[in-house]
């Protein structure tokens, strides 16, 4: 009997883990910070996490009916980018403006540029960052112990915010910051609930250390360099929900452990940069953002070759 000969692109070598399987273990992650933002911000932060979500699935499933391309609503990434993109938003936002955030999302970022795995850069953190630029009033109206009924009850500055303005009298205490008792996006105030993510995360190999590390304590270096309060700049702003959630995202980071580093790095130092001498008190999204244009050239340097590879392999 003749064998036939098949040829397939890569990968060869395939593991028990789906894209499915993955995307639902990044889902019960962000569990804990959906639930803590429901308690710090009030039922509206579930109002505005649904219209999210709702709307990335929804034009996922329409964007690939109208191109005829293979349907990929369930493997729940269209979820992930949704509850990321309302992660990163004030409970206080529009909510047509959430929508509009979504539609970007999916269909700008992600599937014009060939779907999940083909973006080059992260498809929430992109969106927000065209959401600050279009909506910048509701974008930085930062509320407090909101309710769904009076989103707007408390209105308060993010704890960065109030530290480069110097207000001393409006920063959080160290164990308010680790609980999310403060003013910020969704969820991005509690670092409590943020580290218990990563945690699962970790154990269940969904990402590796390499790049929240990485990216933590260089942000943690430098603020010790520039004379600042290391424990707040940590626990302030988008920091842990980005090193943890967007920069270890597969698609538009390296995928090499001394990539993972340098990526980390490089958030790092740019997020102090923008921080410390920027128009903006945060920079955790503009530097992911700036980092995943170079994700493919840090890919190029710190990848293996082979054995028998000279200059040109």
């Amino acid at each position: 009997m003749e064998g036939k000969l098949i040829s397939v692109v890569s990968p060869h070598i395939t593991g028990k883990k789906t894209t499915q399987l993955i995307m639902l273990d990044v889902i019960i992650a962000l569990m804990p910070a959906a639930i803590a933002s429901v308690i710090i911000f009030g039922l509206r932060s579930l109002l505005v996490i649904g219209v999210c979500v709702a709307t990335c699935v929804l034009c996922e499933f329409l964007f690939e009916k109208i191109c005829k391309k293979d349907n990929t609503v369930f493997d729940l990434s269209a979820i992930v980018t949704g509850i990321l993109l309302a992660f990163n938003l004030p409970v206080s936002i529009p909510l047509w403006q959430a929508a509009f955030g979504s539609i970007v999302a999916i269909v700008v970022v992600k599937q014009l540029f060939g779907g999940i795995g083909q973006n080059f850069a992260n498809p929430a953190i992109t969106a927000r960052i065209i959401m600050l630029t279009a909506f910048s009033g509701t974008m930085t109206n930062w509320v407090y112990s909101g309710t769904a009924k009076n989103p707007d009850a408390v209105s308060s500055a993010t704890p960065l915010i109030a530290a480069a303005k110097g207000t001393t009298s409006m920063m959080p205490s160290y164990l308010d910051l680790f609980l999310g008792k403060h003013g910020g996006c969704l969820g991005e105030t509690c670092a409590a609930a943020i580290l218990l993510g990563g945690i699962y995360l970790l154990i269940r190999g969904v990402i590796s250390w390499h790049t929240p590390v990485a990216f933590i304590a260089t942000v943690a270096l430098m603020s010790l360099v520039c004379g600042k309060d290391v424990l707040y700049q940590l626990l302030s702003g988008g920091l842990l929900l980005g090193a943890v959630f967007m920069a270890t995202d597969y698609s538009t980071t390296p995928p090499t452990k001394w990539g993972k580093i340098i990526f980390g790095v490089g958030c790092g130092l740019i997020t102090i940069l923008i921080r410390f001498w920027g128009n903006l008190p945060e920079g955790v999204s503009f530097s992911i953002l700036l980092m995943n244009i170079f994700t493919p050239y840090i890919t190029k340097l710190t990848r293996n070759r082979p054995l028998t590879g000279g200059a040109g392999a």
